[in-house]
């Protein structure tokens, strides 16, 4: 039976944070290098791991998500091996070097505490949403693990002059230098059966990337729930 299951075991740790298939994220945890992950998240763990549900680094930002449901993050600290998952979705893992990503914040499954984060409007959308749409601004030089409902499409938009439009359900992350504009349309579905009515997509402009998933989140936007 050993020999059978041997192709899901664990594998030998080559990097602080990598995929474990392609629903899991497994993190070399050390001292000193603790890690913020979505609450609920964590599936497994090898060694000595200590969780803090809503930190005060979190309950200091509580207040910007919008949400009564509480902080979504927990810290995570220790030495061993934690693996994390959100119920089945593909996991992403993105190095950042001294660079920045704007995230969804139902999409985040994990980053290390040292980089920068904070919770931001989205300038230019709030007039086709209403209140406006928010995102998690993460910087520096570190690891994030996004998660994504399918495989996702990453975006150039660097690669030509034409803008890059997405469905804001649809939209996992983008790069925080890029122009961001609102557009007014009738959505595809309304041709479909599955709705009709005025819908807006998120146009993006400049240098940079735009991670797509290829489902539509139907989650409250404004919300980013642990």
């Amino acid at each position: 039976m050993n020999q059978q299951l041997a192709g899901y075991a664990p594998t030998p740790v080559t990097a602080r944070m990598e995929n474990h298939g392609r629903a899991m994220l497994k993190v070399a945890m050390q001292t000193g290098h603790d890690l913020f992950a979505r609450t609920g998240s964590m599936v497994a763990y090898e060694g000595f791991v200590q969780y803090e549900p809503n930190p005060p680094a979190v309950r200091q930002m509580a207040s910007q998500w919008l949400t009564g449901e509480g902080a979504p993050l927990m810290k995570c600290s220790g030495d061993g091996l934690l693996y994390l998952a959100d119920y089945g979705a593909d996991v992403v893992v993105i190095n950042l070097n001294n660079d920045a990503l704007s995230v969804n914040g139902t999409n985040v499954l994990a980053f290390d505490a040292h980089l920068q984060w904070g919770v931001e409007r989205v300038k230019g959308m709030a007039k086709f949403a209403g209140q406006g749409l928010f995102n998690v601004q993460i910087a520096g030089t570190g690891w994030v693990a996004l998660t994504s409902r399918g495989t996702p499409i990453v975006v150039d938009c660097g690669r030509g002059d034409d803008e890059t439009y997405v469905d804001p359900d649809a939209l996992v992350a983008w790069s925080p230098g890029l122009k961001v504009k609102g557009k007014r349309s009738f959505k595809a579905s309304s041709m479909i059966g599955r709705g009709s009515g005025e819908a807006y997509q998120m146009a993006f402009s400049g240098q940079g990337i735009v991670v797509v998933q290829p489902s539509e989140d139907s989650t409250d936007r404004l919300r980013a729930r642990g």
